[in-house]
């Protein structure tokens, strides 16, 4: 089953998902319309964020091969809905973007195994890891209102080994690979993040990026598709 959530009139409902519309207690709605707002599929008190899990990723920035789970952190005001145009921050000059599969926790989580991680996902979305480039250090780059455009719905049923993925802005394609090339299964990553910290329900757990050539320009549209899930869609606005 596919979740998502939905503002109409004010009112934040939740409900299954279906090609952009989610079907409630109280109604269907179209976000294809103005009947309703698409929300990101989950408000989390943060993002645990993993660089460095493709090869080709590694290659493109001249990195080494991660032991571990290399990770940063993006703070909930980092959280933006599909849909949504993304505001070009003043600061850079340099926005660019990475196509993420990420882990929804469904419940209080610490010092997990691998093997338990299932019983505490409550399924899989899609974000959009924006990087300020020319910004100094990952947190400055990566951390910032917006930074982290979510959705569009929680499946609660994929398995995350083995997705294709595709990234296109303005229709180019800039991205295309497999769940299955990541040097870290998701399942590990979350096993490991939990030896560090409480995740809580809701929490969000991204596992890396392909190569992402070129940056993000101000007037685009970024679509980034994981197979199984949907599309993450959203516009970058004019400077």
């Amino acid at each position: 089953m596919k979740v998502a959530r939905i503002d109409v009139d004010g009112d934040v409902i939740e409900g299954e998902y279906d090609d952009g519309v989610v079907t409630t207690d109280v109604g269907t709605f179209d976000t294809n319309t103005d009947e309703a707002d698409l929300l990101a599929p989950c408000e989390p008190s943060a993002m645990y964020c993993v660089g460095r899990n493709f090869g080709e990723k590694v290659d493109q920035m001249g990195y080494d091969v991660p032991e571990e789970p290399d990770f940063f952190i993006k703070p909930p005001v980092a959280l933006h809905d599909p849909e949504t145009p993304i505001e070009y921050p003043s600061f850079t000059d340099e926005l660019t973007y990475a196509g993420e599969l990420a882990a929804v926790i469904g419940r209080t989580t610490h010092e997990i195994a691998p093997d338990e991680v299932d019983d505490h996902v409550r399924g899989y979305t899609i974000l959009n890891d924006l990087d300020c480039l020319d910004q100094e250090r990952r947190t400055a780059r990566k951390a910032f209102d917006g930074s982290g455009p979510l959705g569009p719905c929680i499946d609660t049923e994929v398995d995350p080994v083995g997705l294709e993925m595709e990234t296109h802005i303005d229709g180019e394609r800039r991205q295309h690979d497999s769940t299955e090339r990541m040097f870290i299964e998701p399942r590990e990553v979350v096993s490991f993040l939990s030896e560090r910290f409480t995740l809580r329900r809701n929490d969000v757990v991204s596992f890396g990026s392909p190569a992402n050539p070129g940056l993000l320009p101000p007037g685009s549209e970024i679509t980034i598709r994981y197979e199984g899930i949907g599309t993450l869609r959203n516009t970058v606005t004019e400077r």
